[in-house]
């Protein structure tokens, strides 16, 4: 018998291909209890709006988030550093940057289900197609200014942040070992992520 405070509850996922793969989830549902699970990725989509990618971004999807959800994460940031997307400053409502996007995404899930527990989560590090935590992109960011945002973001709304991208353990050495490219999760690393996802949730 499942003891945890989430048993027989339900969960939404919003993000990238990570996400949309499924691979995370199902460990973390068993070890939580969840009922259901929702997933919303969309795999190559960035969380901000604009561009040929533009029909699976975060801030569209959450846009169909089931107003029902107990539980609703946020996973996301990776493809807008990859897709060269500018981050905004602080306060923005553009969705077409990075910080107006994903407040709008957020306050979108809240304003429709505000009794959920809405929590963020970091991109992890990467190293594939030159873009690793050292490289800017043409927007003139690195990976770690998104991860900053995302903290921000957590910190003015007070919602939790799971700060994968600097306690997971994914880096230029164990890449080869948890990921199939240097960006996708092998089967090691979904165990990796869904071993941090059940205590952090747990604890919210």
């Amino acid at each position: 018998m499942n003891d945890s405070k989430w048993t027989g509850l339900s969960w939404g996922t919003l993000g990238d291909s990570i996400t949309e793969a499924n691979g995370y989830q199902p460990l973390v549902a068993e070890a939580l209890g969840f009922a259901r699970v929702v997933n919303y990725g969309r795999g190559g989509c960035p969380v901000t709006a604009g561009g040929d990618r533009d029909h699976g971004a975060t801030v569209h999807m959450a846009r169909e988030a089931d107003p029902t959800l107990d539980c609703v994460t946020i996973f996301a940031g990776v493809n807008d550093f990859r897709l060269n997307k500018p981050i905004g400053l602080a306060g923005t409502r553009d969705i077409f940057t990075f910080r107006g996007a994903y407040v709008t995404a957020a306050e979108t899930i809240l304003r429709g289900n505000p009794g959920c527990r809405l929590n963020l989560w970091t991109p992890l590090q990467r190293d594939k197609d030159e873009y690793d935590n050292t490289y800017v992109n043409k927007a003139g960011h690195r990976l770690i200014d998104y991860v900053e945002a995302i903290r921000s973001i957590g910190l003015a709304y007070a919602l939790p942040v799971l700060d994968l991208y600097a306690e997971s353990g994914f880096n230029k050495l164990t890449l080869p070992l948890l990921t199939s490219d240097g960006l996708h999760p092998n089967e090691a690393g979904q165990r990796r992520i869904a071993s941090m996802a059940a205590s952090f949730l747990e604890r919210l």
